[in-house]
């Protein structure tokens, strides 16, 4: 379906487009675009998540990518693989921004927007910002925009960009949960996966992992609810690592072996 025209033109002047303008430029895996994009291959989070059905047609098209790269596929793979794409590409969202620009967009469903591949294996492709409102420092050249909400400081900003993940997080788990065979710890596993790896992605892009590393310890210092650990990433000889929460179950596949960081395979 074609996404809306829902930018207002105070929107459409925000600053947080050109942070996104320039973060597009990292993420050259991704079509990554600030406003409505147009086109049957575009959903809002929103319509994906008010009618979960569509999840089913979007692991109906992996189950079939799945068997002719792997011989077969099962319900755990396709569920997996579905959870990491979609909870990624929103942490990605918000990750880069806080790390790039230290500013936090919204990430309410019905103010992002992904494209799937309709050919060959159907992952996530494009992802749109459909709203103009941030949150930023104090000090951000933009902070005195209409669309901006200025809080205190690094730490406080991390918060909000958590809360903002959650309440999205949330609303994936109430729907997608009622589609697979997955308990809401694993989705909340996933969730916790998709925040704590978004700075970080940033980081690296950027080219300075230590820093992305250090804003996946501001976006989770320690456990909290709803999320199931605090940042996993740990120093080792050659470099930084991590240990996943979740598990894709793509070692269920035939001949696949498990991911780097798979809970199953990496000590606490």
């Amino acid at each position: 379906m074609t996404v809306p025209a829902r930018l207002t033109r105070r929107d459409a002047s925000s600053p947080v487009a050109d942070s996104l303008l320039s973060a597009a430029s990292l993420v050259g895996y991704l079509d990554v675009r600030y406003g409505p994009p147009v086109g049957d291959d575009w959903l809002t989070c929103a319509d994906l998540l008010d009618q979960p059905e569509r999840f089913d047609q979007w692991r109906a098209r992996l189950a079939r990518w799945l068997e002719d790269e792997h011989g077969e596929s099962n319900e755990r793979a396709t569920a997996g693989y579905v959870m990491s794409w979609y909870l990624g590409a929103v942490g990605l969202l918000g990750g880069v921004l806080f790390h790039t620009a230290r500013r936090v967009p919204s990430l309410r469903p019905s103010d992002v927007a992904l494209r799937i591949a309709d050919e060959g294996r159907p992952h996530v492709v494009g992802l749109a910002l459909l709203s103009g409102e941030f949150a930023c420092l104090p000090d951000d050249a933009g902070g005195d925009h209409p669309s901006a909400t200025a809080v205190a400081d690094d730490a406080a900003l991390a918060a909000l960009l958590r809360a903002r993940f959650a309440a999205h997080a949330a609303a994936f788990v109430a729907s997608y949960g009622t589609t697979v065979r997955l308990g809401r710890r694993m989705l909340w596993a996933a969730a916790t996966d998709a925040l704590d790896s978004a700075a970080w992605t940033a980081g690296l892009l950027c080219g300075d992992e230590d820093s992305g590393v250090a804003d996946s310890a501001l976006l989770l210092p320690q456990q909290q609810a709803p999320f199931t650990a605090a940042s996993t990433f740990r120093p080792t000889p050659d470099g930084w690592a991590r240990r996943r929460e979740s598990c894709c179950f793509h070692f269920t596949l035939p001949g696949a072996t498990a991911c780097a960081g798979c809970p199953r395979t990496t000590p606490r």
